[in-house]
């Protein structure tokens, strides 16, 4: 990466103005009315992410807490007193919380096993959300709240907060401007170094509600390993490193291209350094086959040594006439041919501030937001087809409208989990 460094230029980003002065006039525009309650649904690490995003953003206060870790309630509620001026109530259940008088939006961040009845829940007390990503656990949950969602006819917004990215921005509208001629292929990755903690069965802390943080999910082994943060590397509540972080990426390329859902994954790699660790993939490919062009998945996660570290969160689209490579804050304009000069573009936002200010404003203007439940469905659905490809070690041949996986029973078998009693699945057949 000499090279570049050699030839490199910056190109000062409008993009980057425009966004700060979006937020600044939805801040301005919040503070002129009156404040929206909001509820918090899991009140964990980004769960109190996304509260301090929409007290950022403005005309907001967090009237209540739900969390099954009491720890997690007392101080959650302890640090947005001191940031707001009051308390939240604390509710250790979700349903009484949804039954308190005031709520008019919530944020959900639990882990995603618990998203859906959540979400279900919310929409039909006539109330606002902001869910974090992936959007459900498994495909027919994604189906039920996407329904669940229109039929209801609430403000919902997504946490793709990278579709606020200035970078991934420019980069859909150059490549939609046809600047880098037909992309032929796409290449998306995140290798990064997992923090593990002790992966051995033990009681869980007294704050904590094991059996309910399992929820509809399989009641499994409590350890330090797959309870708070680390449970998005456990198969049965966060299913690995792609479904977790590697969605904001395959959601960015599907949103630049202009895509919808793959007809075929290819999906190989396995679990290599972090055996007994963990019980998801530490190094994995994923092909997936759009109709646009090919799009290949990979990560790493135990700690190799990158050639080049500054490309490993992002992606590349490679293209007719230049090669583009887009990350959070920057993007790369590579042309074809020895020793033309690249551009590189730096531009910067708050996009998780962006996301939650869009969603804040879209509740008062009652109109719908960017990242609406049946577009992340899509995302949702791309990244779970590719964990069905694992596996099962199969092909997944996937048809959009049917949403059918064809060909394999049993592989469509895993587009639904069977819910842990008494818990029952939103999806009927």
């Amino acid at each position: 990466m000499q090279h570049l460094n050699r030839r490199r230029f910056l190109v000062t980003a409008a993009a980057g103005a425009v966004a700060a002065t979006q937020l600044r006039s939805v801040a301005a525009d919040a503070s002129a009315g009156k404040k929206i309650k909001l509820g918090v649904i899991g009140c964990g690490w980004y769960g109190m992410v996304d509260a301090k995003a929409a007290l950022k953003a403005g005309g907001a206060e967090v009237i209540a807490l739900c969390d099954v870790d009491s720890e997690h309630l007392s101080k959650s509620a302890d640090e947005l007193e001191k940031l707001q001026g009051a308390r939240p109530k604390t509710f250790k259940l979700y349903e009484e919380m949804l039954a308190a008088s005031g709520l008019e939006a919530v944020i959900i961040a639990t882990p995603p096993h618990w998203h859906a009845l959540q979400f279900i829940a919310t929409v039909e007390k006539g109330i606002d959300v902001y869910c974090e990503k992936p959007l459900a656990y498994d495909v027919r949950e994604g189906r039920a709240m996407v329904d669940a969602a229109k039929k209801s006819g609430r403000i919902v917004q997504i946490g793709f907060q990278r579709r606020q990215s200035p970078a991934f921005q420019a980069v859909r509208q150059y490549i939609a401007d046809g600047k880098p001629g037909r992309i032929v292929h796409v290449e998306a990755q995140i290798h990064y170094t997992a923090g593990v903690l002790d992966a051995t069965p033990q009681q869980p802390p007294a704050s904590l509600d094991w059996d309910l943080w399992c929820g509809p999910g399989p009641k499994i082994p409590y350890s330090p390993q797959v309870g708070h943060k680390n449970w998005r590397l456990e198969k049965t509540s966060g299913h690995g490193h792609l479904v977790d972080w590697g969605i904001h990426l395959i959601d960015g390329t599907r949103v630049i291209l202009g895509e919808t859902a793959p007809r075929a994954v290819t999906t190989a790699g396995g679990i290599y350094f972090l055996k007994d660790k963990i019980t998801t993939p530490d190094v994995l490919t994923a092909h997936f086959e759009f109709e646009r062009c090919p799009v290949t998945w990979r990560h790493h996660i135990w700690g190799a040594e990158e050639f080049a570290p500054e490309t490993s969160n992002g992606i590349f689209f490679y293209g007719e006439k230049e090669t583009l490579f887009v990350t959070d804050n920057k993007w790369i304009v590579i042309p074809r041919g020895k020793d033309k000069e690249r551009q590189v573009n730096e531009v910067k936002a708050d996009a998780g501030t962006l996301h939650m200010a869009e969603f804040l404003n879209a509740v008062r203007e009652r109109k719908q937001p960017g990242c609406t439940p049946a577009d992340a469905y899509l995302s949702t659905t791309t990244v779970k087809l590719a964990m069905i490809a694992y596996d099962t070690g199969a092909k997944i041949a996937w048809d959009a409208k049917t949403e059918q996986i064809i060909g394999n029973a049993d592989a469509a078998k895993l587009l639904k989990r069977d819910y842990r009693a008494p818990w029952q699945h939103p999806y009927r057949e």
